[in-house]
C-alpha cells in the first residue's frame, strides 16, 4: 500500500493516499531500535509530501489573465465552456516537467472526452515556453506567470528553490469547474513528484 498524506478539505480528504495520523506513525516505530527509527525511514513506503493549500475544493478560483507562448492573452474567466485542469510547474526544459507535460499531451483525447481544458503555467518567459512547446509538440496552452502573481494567488510559489533560486512555481494541479469553483487542489513540495492524475480524472468524471 502506498503511504502518503491527503490534503484536508471542507468535504474530507483529497486524493487516494493513506492519511497517517501522528499516533499511527508513532506506533509504526515504537519499540524499534533507535537507528531504525531515524536512519532507515525506507522501512515504510515513502510519503509524498503535499502542501496544505490556502485554496480548497469549494473555493472560488482566483481569476487571472496570462500571456501564452503565442503571446495571446488567456483569461480563466473566459474558460467557462469546459472544466479546467490548471497545472503549475517549475521550469521548461527540465526532466520531470517534460515528463509530466508530455503525459498530458499524450492524454489530451482523454481530457477532451472529460470536457476539460488543460492550462499549464510556469514563471518562464513566453519566448522560452514557445520554444519548448514547439520542441515537444504540446497541444495545450503554456502560460507565462513571469511576474509570479498567479502562482502566489494559488499558493504555488517556492520561497526558495534549488540553487538558491527564488520565486519558482511549485508543481501543482487544480480542477476548476465551469462555474469557476475549485473541485480539486494539490500542491506538491517536492518538485520531483507528479500530481495524482487518477484523482484529477475521477473529479472530472464526477463533473460530467
Amino acid at each position: 500500500m502506498r503511504c502518503g498524506i491527503r490534503l484536508p478539505t471542507a468535504k474530507g480528504f483529497a486524493g487516494d493516499s493513506l492519511f497517517l495520523q501522528p499516533v499511527t506513525l508513532f506506533k509504526l516505530f515504537q519499540g524499534a531500535p533507535l537507528a531504525d527509527r531515524f536512519l532507515q525511514p525506507a522501512a515504510i513506503a515513502p510519503i509524498k509530501l503535499r502542501h496544505i493549500t490556502m485554496l480548497q475544493p469549494g473555493d472560488k478560483a482566483p481569476d487571472f489573465a496570462l500571456r501564452a507562448s503565442d503571446k495571446s492573452l488567456i483569461k480563466l474567466s473566459e474558460q467557462r465552456e469546459k472544466n479546467v485542469v490548471l497545472l503549475f510547474f517549475p521550469f521548461a526544459f527540465t526532466g520531470v516537467c517534460t515528463k509530466e507535460l508530455c503525459f498530458m499531451r499524450d492524454s489530451l483525447a482523454q481530457y477532451n472526452d472529460l470536457d476539460a481544458q488543460i492550462l499549464a503555467v510556469s514563471v518562464d518567459s513566453p519566448f522560452t515556453l514557445a520554444q519548448w512547446k514547439e520542441e515537444q509538440s504540446f497541444n495545450f496552452p503554456l502560460l507565462s506567470d513571469f511576474n509570479k502573481t498567479v502562482s502566489k494567488k494559488y499558493d504555488s510559489l517556492y520561497k526558495e528553490f534549488a540553487f538558491g533560486l527564488k520565486g519558482v512555481s511549485k508543481r501543482s494541479a487544480f480542477v476548476i469547474d465551469k462555474q469557476g469553483i475549485i473541485r480539486y487542489a494539490e500542491v506538491l513540495e517536492n518538485a520531483g513528484d507528479i500530481p495524482n492524475f487518477d484523482a484529477v480524472n475521477k473529479v472530472l468524471q464526477s463533473l460530467n
